[in-house]
């Protein structure tokens, strides 16, 4: 039977990439996997003969040469007589076939014994907790303390996974490797071994307070400082708080990640805090002294000048929030200007304002004024 174009094998155009080319080639090398495909010869071909394809047009010298003289060309590449050099055409197998890369592992010095994940030393997981806060614990700092659940090492094997005395053993199924192997023709494929779940081993008798995993759930308390000025979002990273590792490997950590509720009068903006004060019309006019209370409950007495303009922004100096990690220094307080229009007055206080309003001489058809000037 006469060889096909290797282009027309791999369903790409002549000018391809080599992206679209490995994209070709994974589509056909799963759609015709002697695995999938058990006796079927057909299928078996077809693998074949798009391995051959992939492997002159992956290889930028054998394309070139093909490209030039058709088969003739890579005659002597080690392409067309049948007995193909797989090593070099699945070096990138990784990069095509992903999830797939213990395929074919056998040809290349793979089946080795495989490392147990029992054996190994593995950190525990990091452990996450959504603390929630009043605003003047955010100003000024706490403690609290956490309540939560996490993994410790089982108290009655200390994380061994078997009972006092016992061991572990090789599996039998997978001689200790944790894989076990099929094989089609020339086509060799590693999974885990169900046996063993891909440890390599069997525990001989299993703990039976943790069910062999050499973990044991508990409840666990800590207390946690909350430094002065920490707002929402920020975190704090507790070491070694997190689950227990594995095989005597270390702990995660526990990272608390901090929200902060709002408060009734305050708004906060990075180290400043903002509030508004109303003041009524006579205040605003006549200018007054008022006392206002900061974020640490103390009174401070502020001058408001007379003709005091609503929106007016005072601002108190270091009477903010304190610096994350300076608590010596504070950001300020600004103070907004509400001046409050009455909605009721007695006939005295209409006949008093309409008098100011005659002396002022104001009118009915006030001057519009720009915007920009109002900033």
């Amino acid at each position: 039977m006469a060889k096909r174009d290797y282009y027309e094998v791999l369903g790409v155009p002549k000018g391809a990439s080599l992206d679209e080319i490995k994209k070709a080639y994974r589509k056909l090398a799963i759609q015709y996997h002697p695995d999938k495909n058990a006796g079927n010869q057909e299928a078996e071909e077809k693998f074949k003969e798009s391995t051959e394809a992939y492997e002159v047009l992956a290889d930028p010298k054998k394309r070139q040469a093909y490209d030039q003289f058709g088969f003739a060309g890579v005659e002597g590449l080690g392409s067309s007589g049948g007995a193909h050099d797989f090593s070099s055409v699945f070096r990138d197998f990784e990069d095509i076939f992903g999830d797939f890369s213990g395929i074919f592992d056998s040809f290349f010095g793979g089946g080795g014994r495989r490392r147990s994940s029992r054996d190994s030393v593995r950190r525990g997981a990091d452990l996450r907790y959504n603390l929630e806060i009043t605003f003047e614990e955010a100003v000024f700092g706490t403690k609290k303390e956490l309540s939560f659940s996490k993994n410790h090492s089982c108290s009655a094997c200390k994380g061994t996974g078997t009972e006092s005395g016992s061991g572990k053993k090789v599996c039998s199924t997978c001689n200790g490797s944790g894989q076990v192997r099929r094989s089609s023709g020339f086509f060799s494929i590693a999974s885990p071994c169900p046996t063993c779940n891909g440890e390599g081993y069997l525990l001989e008798n299993p703990c039976r307070q943790c069910g062999g995993t050499g973990l044991e759930r508990k409840r666990q308390k800590l207390k946690v400082t909350i430094p002065p000025g920490i707002e929402t979002g920020k975190r704090i990273n507790i070491p070694q708080q997190g689950e227990a590792g594995m095989n005597g490997g270390p702990p995660g950590d526990l990272y608390v990640y901090v929200s902060v509720h709002p408060h009734e009068h305050f708004e906060r903006d990075g180290t400043d805090i903002y509030c508004v004060i109303p003041i009524s019309i006579t205040q605003a006019s006549l200018g007054t002294d008022i006392y206002v209370t900061t974020i640490d409950d103390k009174k401070v007495k502020v001058k408001i000048p007379a003709g005091t303009q609503n929106g007016k922004v005072l601002r108190l100096r270091n009477e903010g929030i304190p610096y994350l990690h300076n608590a010596n220094r504070r950001g300020d307080m600004y103070i907004k200007i509400l001046v409050e229009v009455p909605t009721r007055l007695s006939s005295k206080a209409k006949n008093l304002l309409q008098e100011l309003a005659e002396m002022h001489g104001e009118k009915d058809n006030p001057k519009p004024i720009r915007l920009s000037e109002l900033r």
